[in-house]
């Protein structure tokens, strides 16, 4: 198993994560709504985001 090309899946995926959330979030407030995230909603979610992009990267 080639575990630098996994770390680097994860990093990357982790770094993404917070990226789309608070572009999901500006396009939303952008739009007229209101969302106001605590800390640990915005923790479950950056983790099932990182997730579903390192689920994508392991496809391609």
């Amino acid at each position: 198993m080639n575990y630098i090309n996994v770390l680097k899946n994860l990093i990357i995926s982790l770094i993404l994560s917070p990226i789309i959330i608070y572009a999901v979030l500006f396009i939303a407030k952008f739009s007229g709504a209101k969302y106001q995230m605590s800390h640990g909603d915005t923790f479950i979610i950056w983790i099932l985001m990182a997730i579903l992009i390192n689920s994508c990267l392991n496809k391609s």
